[in-house]
């Protein structure tokens, strides 16, 4: 009796120890969320991977190739993310507007912070996690309510490394059962501590693979989108494309006269910023100027002087 249970539980630790071997491969991936598209498509042509698997449920269920590939489609775990950069010559309305959208469509803010330079023009900064399926739609309505002057839009596909932690999820879980029921049975106080310390390690891979199943999911259900508002007196490239040479060198001459102005307009307020120091180099160089004018004169009156017989 006691030899049968000391096989079952090595095959036990056995199993655990294969299982841990088996996952530490896809650890950085699960970990990182950074599974590349082109892992997904390596893991379709792996029977062990979780791609694999779906292609054995097809095969079962006597699906086609195609509604496999419509399945894998489906099922497909997706993290989408974007960067705007936009302007605009009304902060107040432009913040509450971006704070209405995102509580429209479900969302909410990561992040959100406003600044005060002291050029008096303000800026924000924006992180917004919007429902997935209405990523798309914040993007092209955040276009009506600012002035885009960048947008990047990135999309990752995770769905190996998910359906890797959660098959292993599963595999632990099991384990775990198993372990319970060997503690059961356990008579003598060696195996107790053995099992003991076999199920603690088999709770924290639980909890950990949970933790990155639940961060996964956040990613996927939820888009997040980075957003700098700036604001500012003229909106930037809102000019027509120029076609013909005529055009484009008054589209030249008129861009270079907005710079020309817009610089003068900073220069204006810096000085106002700094009227202060403005004004007390301006004694002190009146000052200064005074003193050596009185110097030279002294000096011409002294040599004229000594001229004299």
């Amino acid at each position: 009796m006691k030899r049968g249970f000391a096989w079952m539980l090595a095959l036990l630790l056995l199993l655990g120890l294969l299982s841990g071997c088996g996952g530490s491969g896809n650890a950085t991936a699960s970990d990182d969320a950074t599974t590349s598209a082109d892992s997904a498509d390596n893991g379709t042509a792996s029977a062990g991977g979780s791609y694999g698997v779906w292609a054995e449920t097809t095969e079962e269920s006597g699906g086609t190739a195609e509604d496999g590939a419509s399945d894998r489609l489906e099922n497909a775990k997706m993290i989408y993310t974007a960067r705007m950069e936009v302007e605009t010559t009304g902060f107040d309305d432009a913040d509450a507007d971006l704070r209405t959208l995102v509580e429209d469509l479900g969302g909410y803010f990561e992040q959100a912070a406003a600044h005060n330079y002291s050029s008096g023009y303000r800026s924000g900064d924006y992180t917004a996690r919007i429902p997935a399926d209405q990523f798309q739609a914040f993007l092209d309505r955040v276009g009506t309510i600012c002035h885009v002057t960048y947008k990047e839009e990135g999309s990752e596909n995770v769905s190996e490394a998910y359906y890797d932690a959660e098959s292993r999820l599963v595999t632990q879980q099991t384990k775990l059962e198993r372990l319970q029921n060997l503690l059961a049975q356990a008579e003598n106080m060696e195996d107790i501590i053995t099992i003991e310390s076999a199920i603690s390690d088999t709770e924290l891979e639980i909890e950990r693979l949970t933790g990155t199943l639940r961060r996964y999911d956040s990613l996927v259900d939820y888009a997040t989108v980075y957003i700098s508002l700036q604001e500012v007196y003229q909106l930037s490239n809102v000019e027509e494309p120029a076609t013909s040479f005529g055009s484009r060198m008054g589209a030249a001459f008129a861009s270079g006269w907005r710079g020309f102005v817009s610089a003068l307009e900073s220069l204006a307020v810096t000085l106002a910023y700094g009227w202060v120091w403005l004004l007390l180099l301006v004694v002190i160089g009146a000052a200064a100027g005074r003193i050596l004018w009185k110097r030279k004169h002294r000096g011409q009156g002294t040599g004229e002087t000594e001229k004299k017989p």
